[in-house]
């Protein structure tokens, strides 16, 4: 998979200076997550479907309910 361009921040990041949350990136068949405050370290790449479940699973945990904002 290529590197992604069209990153997006979680809407629960640090509004002082932004980095305090993670990143993902979509494309039809994975999406790609990574740290905003490391965003040139490693990242971690899940099929679709994958995060979709992953998803579901943390619904209800309130450090990463954003996660399903993101989805796109």
């Amino acid at each position: 998979m290529a590197t992604p361009v069209n990153w997006r921040k979680s809407s629960y990041s640090d509004g002082g200076n932004g980095n305090n949350c993670v990143e993902i990136a979509n494309s039809p068949a994975h999406t790609v997550i990574r740290d905003s405050k490391a965003p040139a370290g490693g990242t971690v790449t899940l099929p679709a479907e994958a995060f979709t479940n992953f998803l579901e699973a943390l619904k209800g945990h309130s450090t990463v309910t954003d996660f399903a904002r993101f989805r796109g």
